[in-house]
């Protein structure tokens, strides 16, 4: 079974995956890793003292680090909050929070979109919001979960299944995201 946190980096360098899961390496923690999971346990203690206006709702109940999988989609994972509330267009909303400042990236909502599919097998309805909490900015924003995204989110978790499955190497998904990532000097055919 893989994880949702899989398919956020999958997005990001599919060889992410492969040294994850086909060849496993001691990665480094970067410091940027450690300050955000940092800022991240804060914000959280932060979080279950507020209300829910920052999300548009009025009332409801939050679940932190709220587990959910599904062997269909062999995809399990740990939502960093879910709200439960009947005042809202849905039963259930997911939340992630991230500590950025370049914005909202793709492999985040695909992240997201993710727990909207997990969300929706367990609760048996559509889950068409979701939102990223940036911590820097102190902002909920809203993302609509489309069906484009969530046959992408499919598309994608058979894609971390193959690789694992038949130990495919694949090509990264852009050099210049290389500079950042702690599998850098794993790469010899790109350094």
């Amino acid at each position: 079974m893989i994880q949702v946190t899989d398919l956020k980096q999958y997005v990001y360098c599919p060889r992410v995956i492969y040294y994850t899961y086909v060849m496993p390496v001691n990665k480094k923690t970067t410091f940027k890793m450690e300050y955000g999971r940092e800022k991240h346990k804060i914000e959280r203690n932060k979080e279950e003292r507020r209300g829910l206006k920052s999300y548009g709702l009025i009332e409801g109940k939050r679940y932190f680090n709220y587990p959910i999988h599904s062997e269909r989609l062999g995809l399990s994972g740990k939502l960093d909050l879910l709200i439960e509330s009947n005042k809202g267009d849905q039963p259930v909303y997911p939340v992630e929070m991230k500590y950025t400042l370049r914005g909202i990236r793709a492999n985040v909502k695909y992240q997201l979109g993710a727990y909207a599919l997990l969300l929706e097998e367990k609760y048996g309805v559509p889950i068409h919001e979701g939102f990223i909490y940036i911590i820097p900015t102190k902002t909920a924003h809203k993302i609509t979960i489309t069906e484009e995204m969530k046959n992408y989110v499919v598309k994608a978790i058979s894609a971390i299944h193959n690789i694992v499955e038949k130990e495919h190497f694949p090509e990264p998904r852009s050099r210049r995201r290389c500079h950042d990532c702690e599998f850098r000097k794993f790469c010899n055919d790109l350094y």
